[in-house]
Protein backbone atom coordinates (compact mmCIF):
# COMPACT_ATOMS: atom_id res chain seq x y z
CA UNK A 1 0.00 0.00 0.00
CA UNK A 2 1.25 3.50 -0.84
CA UNK A 3 -0.16 6.27 1.33
CA UNK A 4 -0.46 9.89 0.26
CA UNK A 5 0.08 12.33 3.11
CA UNK A 6 -2.31 15.26 2.96
CA UNK A 7 -1.07 18.50 4.49
CA UNK A 8 -3.14 20.75 6.68
CA UNK A 9 -4.23 24.20 5.60
CA UNK A 10 -1.86 27.16 5.62
CA UNK A 11 -0.70 28.00 9.11
CA UNK A 12 -1.43 24.56 10.59
CA UNK A 13 1.31 22.21 11.68
CA UNK A 14 1.93 18.55 11.22
CA UNK A 15 0.84 16.02 8.61
CA UNK A 16 -2.60 15.04 9.95
CA UNK A 17 -3.90 12.51 7.40
CA UNK A 18 -2.63 9.67 5.21
CA UNK A 19 -4.77 8.13 2.48
CA UNK A 20 -4.49 5.22 0.06
CA UNK A 21 -6.96 4.09 -2.60
CA UNK A 22 -6.95 0.34 -3.20
CA UNK A 23 -8.40 -0.88 -6.51
CA UNK A 24 -8.09 -4.59 -7.37
CA UNK A 25 -5.67 -5.24 -10.22
CA UNK A 26 -8.34 -6.73 -12.46
CA UNK A 27 -10.54 -5.25 -15.18
CA UNK A 28 -14.12 -4.17 -14.57
CA UNK A 29 -16.49 -3.97 -17.54
CA UNK A 30 -18.65 -0.99 -18.58
CA UNK A 31 -21.97 -1.40 -16.79
CA UNK A 32 -20.21 -3.40 -14.08
CA UNK A 33 -19.49 -2.59 -10.44
CA UNK A 34 -16.15 -1.00 -9.60
CA UNK A 35 -15.06 -2.23 -6.16
CA UNK A 36 -12.26 -1.15 -3.88
CA UNK A 37 -11.58 0.60 -0.63
CA UNK A 38 -10.09 3.83 0.65
CA UNK A 39 -7.81 3.55 3.66
CA UNK A 40 -7.33 6.63 5.86
CA UNK A 41 -4.93 7.06 8.79
CA UNK A 42 -4.54 9.86 11.32
CA UNK A 43 -0.98 9.45 12.66
CA UNK A 44 -0.64 12.73 14.56
CA UNK A 45 -4.05 13.83 15.88
CA UNK A 46 -7.79 13.29 15.64
CA UNK A 47 -9.17 14.23 12.21
CA UNK A 48 -12.81 14.98 11.42
CA UNK A 49 -13.42 14.03 7.79
CA UNK A 50 -16.18 15.91 5.99
CA UNK A 51 -16.29 14.25 2.57
CA UNK A 52 -14.45 11.66 0.50
CA UNK A 53 -15.04 11.80 -3.28
CA UNK A 54 -13.59 9.92 -6.23
CA UNK A 55 -12.98 10.94 -9.84
CA UNK A 56 -12.35 8.54 -12.71
CA UNK A 57 -10.36 10.13 -15.50
CA UNK A 58 -9.18 9.26 -18.99
CA UNK A 59 -5.94 10.47 -20.58
CA UNK A 60 -4.36 10.87 -17.17
CA UNK A 61 -0.68 11.71 -17.25
CA UNK A 62 1.58 8.66 -16.84
CA UNK A 63 4.01 10.82 -14.83
CA UNK A 64 1.53 11.77 -12.11
CA UNK A 65 2.90 10.83 -8.72
CA UNK A 66 6.20 9.57 -10.11
CA UNK A 67 8.33 12.69 -9.84
CA UNK A 68 9.30 15.22 -7.24
CA UNK A 69 7.44 17.98 -9.07
CA UNK A 70 4.18 19.43 -7.83
CA UNK A 71 1.40 17.00 -8.71
CA UNK A 72 -1.37 18.50 -10.84
CA UNK A 73 -4.65 16.88 -11.80
CA UNK A 74 -4.82 15.73 -15.38
CA UNK A 75 -7.22 13.89 -17.66
CA UNK A 76 -10.86 14.15 -18.68
CA UNK A 77 -13.38 13.20 -16.00
CA UNK A 78 -15.86 10.47 -16.91
CA UNK A 79 -17.20 9.85 -13.40
CA UNK A 80 -17.26 11.86 -10.15
CA UNK A 81 -19.07 10.43 -7.14
CA UNK A 82 -19.17 10.64 -3.32
CA UNK A 83 -17.88 7.72 -1.26
CA UNK A 84 -18.65 8.78 2.31
CA UNK A 85 -19.03 11.80 4.56
CA UNK A 86 -18.64 12.96 8.17
CA UNK A 87 -16.70 10.68 10.43
CA UNK A 88 -13.79 11.07 12.83
CA UNK A 89 -10.53 9.15 12.83
CA UNK A 90 -8.81 9.04 16.20
CA UNK A 91 -5.11 9.71 16.57
CA UNK A 92 -3.14 6.66 15.49
CA UNK A 93 -6.22 4.93 14.09
CA UNK A 94 -7.10 3.66 10.63
CA UNK A 95 -10.44 3.74 8.80
CA UNK A 96 -11.29 1.60 5.76
CA UNK A 97 -14.10 2.91 3.58
CA UNK A 98 -15.60 0.63 0.89
CA UNK A 99 -15.74 2.02 -2.64
CA UNK A 100 -18.64 0.88 -4.84
CA UNK A 101 -19.58 2.49 -8.15
CA UNK A 102 -21.57 1.26 -11.16
CA UNK A 103 -19.66 2.22 -14.31
CA UNK A 104 -21.63 3.86 -17.09
CA UNK A 105 -22.00 1.79 -20.23
CA UNK A 106 -20.22 4.43 -22.31
CA UNK A 107 -17.12 4.41 -20.07
CA UNK A 108 -13.87 4.17 -22.06
CA UNK A 109 -12.04 0.84 -22.03
CA UNK A 110 -8.32 0.36 -21.51
CA UNK A 111 -7.84 -3.24 -22.59
CA UNK A 112 -9.23 -5.85 -24.98
CA UNK A 113 -8.95 -9.55 -24.11
CA UNK A 114 -6.45 -8.69 -21.39
CA UNK A 115 -4.18 -6.67 -23.69
CA UNK A 116 -3.54 -3.03 -22.81
CA UNK A 117 -4.61 -0.63 -25.54
CA UNK A 118 -1.91 1.80 -26.64
CA UNK A 119 -3.03 5.40 -26.30
CA UNK A 120 -5.42 4.84 -23.36
CA UNK A 121 -4.60 5.78 -19.77
CA UNK A 122 -7.30 5.57 -17.09
CA UNK A 123 -6.85 6.65 -13.50
CA UNK A 124 -8.53 7.23 -10.14
CA UNK A 125 -8.19 10.35 -7.99
CA UNK A 126 -9.46 10.40 -4.39
CA UNK A 127 -10.39 13.77 -2.87
CA UNK A 128 -10.68 14.34 0.88
CA UNK A 129 -12.03 17.38 2.71
CA UNK A 130 -11.56 17.49 6.48
CA UNK A 131 -10.85 20.00 9.25
CA UNK A 132 -7.86 21.91 7.96
CA UNK A 133 -7.32 19.49 5.09
CA UNK A 134 -8.32 19.62 1.46
CA UNK A 135 -6.39 17.56 -1.02
CA UNK A 136 -6.26 14.49 -3.21
CA UNK A 137 -4.14 11.46 -3.90
CA UNK A 138 -1.90 10.87 -6.88
CA UNK A 139 -3.63 8.96 -9.65
CA UNK A 140 -4.09 5.23 -9.18
CA UNK A 141 -4.31 3.04 -12.31
CA UNK A 142 -7.75 1.85 -13.41
CA UNK A 143 -8.45 -1.13 -15.68
CA UNK A 144 -11.69 -1.23 -17.67
CA UNK A 145 -12.05 -4.19 -19.99
CA UNK A 146 -13.97 -4.40 -23.25
CA UNK A 147 -17.45 -5.94 -23.14
CA UNK A 148 -18.11 -9.24 -24.97
CA UNK A 149 -19.81 -7.17 -27.69
CA UNK A 150 -16.72 -4.97 -28.08
CA UNK A 151 -14.51 -8.04 -28.31
CA UNK A 152 -16.77 -9.91 -30.72
CA UNK A 153 -16.93 -6.99 -33.15
CA UNK A 154 -13.20 -6.33 -32.92
CA UNK A 155 -12.49 -10.05 -33.42
CA UNK A 156 -14.65 -9.98 -36.56
CA UNK A 157 -12.65 -7.06 -37.92
CA UNK A 158 -9.44 -8.97 -37.14
CA UNK A 159 -10.78 -11.97 -39.07
CA UNK A 160 -11.40 -9.62 -42.01
CA UNK A 161 -7.79 -8.42 -41.85
CA UNK A 162 -8.05 -5.38 -39.55
CA UNK A 163 -6.43 -5.71 -36.12
CA UNK A 164 -7.06 -3.24 -33.30
CA UNK A 165 -3.75 -2.07 -31.91
CA UNK A 166 -4.56 1.21 -30.21
CA UNK A 167 -7.28 3.67 -29.31
CA UNK A 168 -7.76 7.36 -28.71
CA UNK A 169 -10.12 9.21 -26.36
CA UNK A 170 -11.42 12.64 -27.38
CA UNK A 171 -13.32 15.01 -25.09
CA UNK A 172 -16.29 15.38 -27.43
CA UNK A 173 -19.45 13.41 -28.21
CA UNK A 174 -20.43 11.59 -31.40
CA UNK A 175 -22.74 13.90 -33.38
CA UNK A 176 -26.34 12.86 -34.03
CA UNK A 177 -26.43 10.28 -31.27
CA UNK A 178 -28.55 10.10 -28.15
CA UNK A 179 -26.83 12.39 -25.68
CA UNK A 180 -25.60 10.50 -22.64
CA UNK A 181 -24.03 12.20 -19.65
CA UNK A 182 -20.50 11.82 -20.97
CA UNK A 183 -19.11 14.19 -23.56
CA UNK A 184 -16.38 11.78 -24.57
CA UNK A 185 -15.77 9.30 -27.39
CA UNK A 186 -13.25 6.53 -27.89
CA UNK A 187 -11.94 5.65 -31.33
CA UNK A 188 -10.34 2.25 -31.99
CA UNK A 189 -7.64 2.08 -34.66
CA UNK A 190 -7.86 -1.04 -36.81
CA UNK A 191 -4.78 -1.61 -38.98
CA UNK A 192 -4.78 -3.87 -42.05
CA UNK A 193 -2.67 -6.95 -41.32
CA UNK A 194 -3.59 -9.10 -44.33
CA UNK A 195 -3.41 -8.38 -48.05
CA UNK A 196 -6.60 -6.44 -48.70
CA UNK A 197 -8.27 -6.66 -52.07
CA UNK A 198 -11.12 -4.87 -53.73
CA UNK A 199 -11.64 -1.36 -55.05
CA UNK A 200 -11.01 1.36 -52.50
CA UNK A 201 -10.39 -1.08 -49.64
CA UNK A 202 -9.05 1.06 -46.75
CA UNK A 203 -5.64 0.34 -45.26
CA UNK A 204 -6.80 1.50 -41.82
CA UNK A 205 -10.22 1.77 -40.18
CA UNK A 206 -11.60 3.61 -37.20
CA UNK A 207 -14.40 2.30 -34.95
CA UNK A 208 -16.55 3.93 -32.27
CA UNK A 209 -18.94 2.19 -29.86
CA UNK A 210 -21.79 4.27 -28.42
CA UNK A 211 -22.91 1.75 -25.79
CA UNK A 212 -25.89 1.25 -23.51
CA UNK A 213 -27.50 -1.61 -21.59
CA UNK A 214 -29.03 -3.08 -24.78
CA UNK A 215 -26.07 -2.93 -27.13
CA UNK A 216 -24.15 -0.33 -29.10
CA UNK A 217 -24.25 1.92 -32.10
CA UNK A 218 -21.08 1.11 -34.02
CA UNK A 219 -19.58 3.81 -36.25
CA UNK A 220 -17.09 2.71 -38.91
CA UNK A 221 -14.98 4.92 -41.17
CA UNK A 222 -11.61 5.13 -42.84
CA UNK A 223 -9.04 6.07 -40.24
CA UNK A 224 -8.85 9.77 -39.47
CA UNK A 225 -7.71 9.90 -35.84
CA UNK A 226 -5.20 12.64 -36.60
CA UNK A 227 -8.24 14.89 -36.99
CA UNK A 228 -10.07 15.60 -33.73
CA UNK A 229 -13.06 17.34 -35.31
CA UNK A 230 -15.64 14.69 -36.25
CA UNK A 231 -16.62 16.57 -39.41
CA UNK A 232 -13.03 16.81 -40.65
CA UNK A 233 -12.70 13.01 -40.70
CA UNK A 234 -13.74 10.71 -43.57
CA UNK A 235 -17.50 9.97 -43.53
CA UNK A 236 -18.75 7.26 -41.16
CA UNK A 237 -21.53 4.69 -41.38
CA UNK A 238 -23.65 3.75 -38.37
CA UNK A 239 -24.57 0.17 -37.48
CA UNK A 240 -26.38 -1.38 -34.51
CA UNK A 241 -25.42 -4.48 -32.52
CA UNK A 242 -26.96 -5.96 -29.37
CA UNK A 243 -25.30 -7.65 -26.40
CA UNK A 244 -27.56 -10.69 -26.73
CA UNK A 245 -26.40 -11.23 -30.35
CA UNK A 246 -22.95 -12.34 -29.18
CA UNK A 247 -22.67 -16.03 -29.99
CA UNK A 248 -25.94 -15.94 -31.93
CA UNK A 249 -25.06 -13.82 -34.99
CA UNK A 250 -22.36 -14.26 -37.63
CA UNK A 251 -20.50 -11.03 -36.92
CA UNK A 252 -17.71 -11.92 -39.33
CA UNK A 253 -20.15 -11.87 -42.26
CA UNK A 254 -21.77 -8.72 -40.92
CA UNK A 255 -18.46 -6.93 -40.53
CA UNK A 256 -17.31 -7.89 -44.03
CA UNK A 257 -20.44 -6.18 -45.33
CA UNK A 258 -19.70 -3.12 -43.21
CA UNK A 259 -16.18 -2.91 -44.65
CA UNK A 260 -17.51 -3.17 -48.20
CA UNK A 261 -19.97 -0.35 -47.55
CA UNK A 262 -17.35 1.89 -45.93
CA UNK A 263 -14.98 1.19 -48.84
CA UNK A 264 -17.55 2.72 -51.19
CA UNK A 265 -17.59 6.03 -49.29
CA UNK A 266 -15.52 9.08 -50.30
CA UNK A 267 -12.04 9.18 -48.81
CA UNK A 268 -12.30 12.88 -47.93
CA UNK A 269 -14.47 14.46 -45.26
CA UNK A 270 -18.06 15.29 -46.14
CA UNK A 271 -19.61 17.94 -43.88
CA UNK A 272 -23.35 17.64 -44.43
CA UNK A 273 -24.47 19.72 -41.47
CA UNK A 274 -27.25 22.17 -42.11
CA UNK A 275 -26.45 25.80 -41.45
CA UNK A 276 -29.42 28.10 -41.02
CA UNK A 277 -28.94 31.84 -40.75
CA UNK A 278 -31.75 33.95 -39.36
CA UNK A 279 -32.34 37.45 -38.08
CA UNK A 280 -33.19 37.94 -34.42
CA UNK A 281 -31.65 41.18 -33.20
CA UNK A 282 -28.66 40.34 -35.33
CA UNK A 283 -27.28 37.49 -37.43
CA UNK A 284 -27.28 34.04 -35.85
CA UNK A 285 -26.07 30.67 -37.10
CA UNK A 286 -27.58 27.36 -36.06
CA UNK A 287 -25.51 24.24 -36.66
CA UNK A 288 -26.84 20.70 -36.90
CA UNK A 289 -24.34 18.67 -34.87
Amino acid sequence: MVFKRLLGSKGSSGLPLEIDTVIPDEPVLPGGLLRGEIVLRAPDRDVRVRTVNVKLVANTSPAVGKSGAVDTESGDTFAHFPVTSRFTIGKGQERRVPLRYRLRWESPVSEVRGRQLDGVRLGVYTFVEADGIEGRTDSDPLRIGATPLHETVLDAFAAAGYTCRSAQIDDDHIPRTERHILSMRQGFRCVATLAVTGPGRPQNLELYFHSNAVGAEVYVRRSGLTQKDWWQKPPALRYVAAHHEVGQVDFEARVRQWIDEVSALPEKAVDDRERVEYELDGPRIWLDT
